[in-house]
């Protein structure tokens, strides 16, 4: 059995690294380990303009430790008000990778999404005549829907409208975690991928509920049934180019995940690869693992792989990182629940 693996570096294809203090701390988680990722927009205020992501993208920067390697991938925050020639220039200088569109209400700082769809349509046929990918948080926010469905109504009543009205958009199902999310990626020979993050892979909703709340598990899009984490898992070792990594980390400190109205959002930075590499073995799959990790994300967004190189060794098994410090407060690190048996040597 193999106790290294070597894979071109990795990319994470969506990343919240937050900003001023919190930035700066767990930045490095990032880079240590990825070559690039794809920034998320939603901060407060969010990322709305070129002129907002290239200011981001400098904080980002100036915050790197010396002697760390990382490029940002900047993306902007569509709103109903977003203005197309703005964003198709900052696409074209190369400014920005992306677009993300939130339905309003739906996660963290999404209060500036959008609510009537109708109302992007002008910016979606630009991005879709410029070839600018939207990826898109896939849940509705209708309170009549139950949170566990949300995703599955979003595919039926909002996104596949969307594409079939603009066929030359390239769409990224962010951070999927049903069954439906994998069937309808499966679905469309071109044009649509999605990021599966590593908790999804690992958690199913009795994480969060039985024997006690865990707030450290509550995310959104919220884990769902067992069947449905065996689909992404399926999914994501299974090699289809489809497919790629997104961890959707995003870190909140203990005190806002334990308070009464806790932040949602799992931080896996430090651990993720690591935990991939056990969950790819498990399922017969290392061969597999640099695909999903390094290739199919690259391919689906017409860069390069990466020149670089990362190695992860295996060894008698032992705990992994707890939490990390921040001047903001201290934020705990994903628990899988099992000690890791991988390690990146570099």
């Amino acid at each position: 059995m193999s106790t290294t693996i070597r894979l071109p570096l990795p990319d994470d294809w969506h990343l919240h690294l937050r900003d001023g203090a919190m930035m700066r701390a767990v930045l490095p988680e990032t880079a240590r380990d990825f070559a690039r990722a794809i920034i998320m927009p939603n901060l407060v205020p969010p990322v709305v303009t070129g002129a907002q992501a290239a200011a981001y993208r400098d904080r980002i920067k100036d915050a790197l430790p010396p002697g760390m390697a990382f490029e940002p991938l900047m993306t902007l925050y569509l709103t109903e008000d977003t203005d197309p020639d703005d964003l198709a220039l900052a696409h074209a200088s190369g400014l920005i990778t992306a677009v993300k569109l939130y339905p309003a209400g739906a996660t963290t700082n999404s209060a500036s999404g959008v609510r009537d769809f109708a109302k992007v349509r002008p910016v979606l046929d630009r991005m879709a005549e410029i070839g600018c990918p939207l990826c898109v948080h896939g849940e509705v926010t209708d309170p009549d829907v139950d949170i566990f469905d949300r995703e599955a109504v979003f595919i039926d009543r909002v996104l596949d409208p969307i594409r079939r009205a603009t066929p030359g958009l390239r769409v990224v199902m962010e951070h999927i975690t049903t069954a439906d999310g994998v069937a309808y990626v499966q679905s469309a020979e071109s044009g649509l991928g999605a990021t599966i993050t590593t908790h999804h892979l690992i958690i199913n909703r009795n994480h969060i509920l039985v024997g006690g709340i865990k707030p450290h598990y509550y995310c959104l899009p919220v884990a769902k049934r067992e069947d449905h984490r065996l689909a992404l898992r399926k999914a994501a070792t299974g090699g289809d180019a489809r497919f790629f990594l997104g961890t959707d980390s995003a870190p909140h400190t203990d005190s806002n995940k334990l308070s009464a109205c806790g932040c949602a959002g799992c931080f896996t930075a430090p651990n993720t690869l690591p935990i991939l590499a056990q969950v790819f073995e498990e399922d017969g799959a290392l061969d597999r693992l640099e695909g999903f990790v390094a290739r199919h994300g690259a391919a689906f967004y017409g860069l390069p792989v990466n020149s670089g190189s990362i190695t992860l060794s295996k060894s008698d098994p032992t705990p992994g990182p707890t939490h990390i410090d921040t001047d903001d407060g201290p934020v705990t690190v994903f628990d899988p629940g099992f000690d890791l048996s991988w390690r990146v040597v570099r």
